[in-house]
């Protein structure tokens, strides 16, 4: 019984290394940083337990060239574990301060992510609700589908094949698609794309 706990700790471990999810393993650091065609974020935070993590992100928002900085807590709600497959619900919340020509304002988002995937296949959902300036500035909703084209060991060089769509039902009220690929191999995630109306996906995380 002991064994069969230190290895199923040991599979959830090494799945949160592979991908860019909101908590990491007991006493990890992960550093995030996320570009595309209407934000540019970064995300550094600490996972106190495999369930939680906190830390300090900064977006800034393209258009309205607004800069926000909070402090973001993760919370892992739900991990489903079985013999081929995985699935994960988060809640992500953050609370900081907004700048935008030089006004301060509170800032304050929330949202869900989840995600399923087998070695072979991987979907994804989340949505970001963002209030600022005392206006709701962004409601976002962004899924993924992707599809490894080979299956390799835990320590290889992995890569995925992923189309993401966007859609902004905010100001923007706006629908997009990114054809990207993403490449990882132990703690370094990678991920390039390029939006169909014109925009740059960039992706980056390590974890310590």
């Amino acid at each position: 019984m002991r064994f069969t706990l230190l290895f199923l700790s040991a599979i959830i471990a090494m799945s949160a290394t592979a991908h860019a999810r909101p908590v990491s393993y007991p006493g990890g650091w992960t550093l995030m940083v996320m570009n595309d065609k209407d934000k540019n974020s970064s995300h550094i935070h600490y996972s106190p337990s495999a369930k939680h993590s906190i830390g300090w992100r900064h977006d800034y928002l393209r258009d309205s060239s607004t800069h926000i900085d909070s402090v973001q807590l993760n919370n892992l709600l739900k991990r489903w574990n079985k013999p081929q497959e995985q699935a994960n619900l988060y809640l992500k919340s953050g609370i900081g301060i907004s700048r935008e020509d030089g006004d301060f304002s509170p800032a304050a988002y929330t949202g869900i992510a989840a995600d399923w995937e087998t070695r072979r296949y991987f979907t994804s959902y989340e949505n970001h609700f963002l209030w600022a300036n005392n206006d709701t500035k962004h409601i976002e909703h962004k899924a993924r589908i992707g599809v490894a084209p080979y299956i390799g060991d835990y320590g290889d060089f992995h890569t995925w094949i992923m189309l993401q769509a966007d859609y902004d039902a905010g100001e923007q009220d706006s629908f997009s698609m990114t054809p990207l690929v993403r490449f990882f191999k132990g703690t370094t995630l990678v991920e390039a794309g390029y939006n169909l109306d014109d925009g740059i996906l960039f992706n980056f995380v390590q974890r310590f």
